[in-house]
Parts: structure tokens; sequence; C-alpha cells
């Protein structure tokens, strides 16, 4: 039987069918892929076609002697990270490209932190969000790290999670960052998180465990 997250297939409810589900970096697919997901779907007999909160369309209660001829299927298309502690997701509102209320790119802004981030090792499960605005649509206060469109640049929150125990995230600081400062910024969050933060530690919990957004601050040198 696979355990979660080997070949990138979590085991499912009934403890017999797994789910997959194809990476869609910050939630955008080509008809292309949408049609390629209603044909396995219908070729490996799934039992539902779902929507996910990371922005990925997942196939699920596909069994588990399919699950490599599935990927096969999906050619260069990688798996979405649903397990591990590794950065999951990158989840990105329309941003200026479609949506009116926008004050920032998301979009462009998520698909760059997906591309240098998506999957890659950490203590810890963690999840980013890009918001255009402060409506917040990317659900950034719940994410580890959220970017904030404003006026003329980001603002920056740490250490945000939802589950069962549930954590807002932090303002960093009140000026606004250029989208190479946020960069900078988030790979400095990302370095101080892996060098500090136990085996499976949130990266709120990091920060509350070490003296909250004043030490973070201070450890990466942001006023």
């Amino acid at each position: 039987m696979l355990q979660d997250g080997d070949k990138g297939a979590i085991l499912q409810r009934d403890h017999k069918t797994y789910a997959v589900a194809p990476h869609l970096p910050c939630g955008l697919v080509t008809p292309a892929m949408l049609r390629k997901i209603a044909d396995v779907a219908e070729k490996y007999h799934a039992a539902a076609v779902k929507c996910t909160s990371a922005q990925r369309i997942a196939i699920v209660g596909v069994k588990e002697e399919d699950v490599d001829a599935i990927w096969a299927e999906f050619g260069d298309a990688n798996p979405g990270h649903m397990f591990g502690d590794c950065v999951r997701s990158v989840k990105a509102c329309p941003g200026t490209q479609f949506c009116k209320r926008a004050r920032q790119d998301s979009l462009a802004m998520g698909l760059e932190l997906d591309r240098r981030y998506h999957g890659k090792k950490m203590p810890g499960k963690l999840k980013l969000g890009v918001s255009g605005c402060p409506n917040q649509c990317a659900e950034t206060p719940i994410k580890d790290i959220g970017l904030v469109g404003a006026r003329t640049g980001w603002h920056i929150y740490v250490g945000g999670s939802g589950g069962s125990c549930a954590r807002l995230a932090d303002l960093l600081t009140v000026r606004e960052f250029t989208d190479a400062e946020a960069l900078d910024t988030v790979e400095k969050i990302l370095t101080y998180y892996q060098e500090k933060a136990r085996p499976g530690e949130r990266l709120g919990e990091m920060m509350d465990r070490l003296g909250g957004i004043g030490k973070m601050k201070n450890a990466i040198n942001v006023r």
C-alpha cells in the first residue's frame, strides 16, 4: 500500500483508493489540462473530481494499481505537493491581470514564488498566499507567509495557519516592499525558519516559541 505522498497520491477515507492532483501553479489551468483531467478521471473510473482549497483539481478515488498509469497520462505535469514537510502550495488571487480591485500583480508574484519554492523541503508544512489587495482573497491571514498588495508595494504577513489551533498572521512591518524586496524578504524568512524550527513545527509556532514577531524582525534585519 502506498503511503501518503508516495507517487503524489493520498490515501482516501476508504483506505483502498487514492487521490492525485497535478500541480496547477496558482490555480492556473489550460483548457487542454482541463480536458486531460476529465479524460483521465473517466478512463480510470474516479469517484469524483474536486477543486481543492490549494487551487488544485484532485482526481479522487482511483485504484493504487492505476496511479503510475495516471501520471504517465499527464506527461511532464508534476504532482501537487499535498503531503509532507515542504512548501505545499502558493495560493494567489487574480490580481491586477484580472481583478478591478487589485493593487498589485499577485499572479506574477505568486507564480515566481511557486517557481522558487513549491515542494521545497522545510521543517514543517508551509503555505504561501498572495493577495492583490487588502480583501485578501488568497486567505493570506492564515498562511505561513502572506503577501498583500498595497498602494505602492506589498505588505508581508508571517506565521498564519488554519487547522484546529488556528493562528492569524502577524504584519512584519508597516512599510511596503517592492517586488524585489518582497522576494528577498521571503527568502530570509524561509532561511530563518529552516535554521530555527523544530521538526514538524509551523512557522507561527516557531515564532511564538522564540519570542514573536519582534524577534523575527531582528533576526532577518527588517525595520
